[in-house]
């Protein structure tokens, strides 16, 4: 079973950033130290990332970029319509990922599914150290005034501390 990446959404004072570690394994190997999987959309508006197969997030990513282009820029609704086409087209159906997408608006989990959630206390996560990194980045917001990106990437460096499918090979994205 392949196991890979975990993404950390945070929203604070107005500021979006978006943190993912580069570790794909398999079994109990590591395949890739530095895999992206977290970038920047809609002329660098909007901000997505994946936990779940590569090839999968991609296709994912793709589509995404495509119902952002036809609804203006909508995340809400290019979410909505991403979800409908995941959970009833044969095809798009199979894929294993999971996606957070956020703009300066809104932050938005999308899964495979058909869910489709705004977290509370601004702060998302999916993959397979998404529980440290949520707990790490809730504690952060909590009992400190560190900005979005700080957080973030002190979350994801601590869920790389405990989680053994993540690394601290980090990408960050903020807006």
């Amino acid at each position: 079973m392949m196991k890979a990446t975990t993404i950390l959404c945070v929203r604070r004072s107005g500021q979006v950033a978006m943190a993912g570690d580069g570790q794909v394994t398999l079994g109990r190997t590591v395949l890739k130290h530095s895999a992206r999987k977290v970038r920047r959309m809609r002329n660098g508006k909007v901000l997505g990332g994946f936990a779940g197969s590569a090839a999968d997030g991609l296709t994912l990513f793709e589509k995404f970029e495509e119902r952002l282009d036809e609804f203006s820029g909508n995340l809400v609704r290019s979410a909505v319509e991403l979800a409908r086409d995941w959970r009833t087209d044969r095809v798009l159906r199979k894929l294993n990922a999971m996606m957070i997408v956020a703009d300066s608006q809104s932050m938005l989990l999308i899964s495979g599914t058909g869910e489709i959630l705004e977290p509370d206390h601004d702060v998302a996560a999916i993959g397979s150290g998404a529980p440290y990194a949520l707990a790490a980045a809730r504690a952060l917001m909590a009992h400190t005034e560190l900005p979005a990106p700080e957080v973030a990437t002190r979350a994801l460096e601590i869920a790389g501390e405990i989680c053994i499918y993540t690394n601290r090979e980090i990408v960050l994205e903020t807006l």
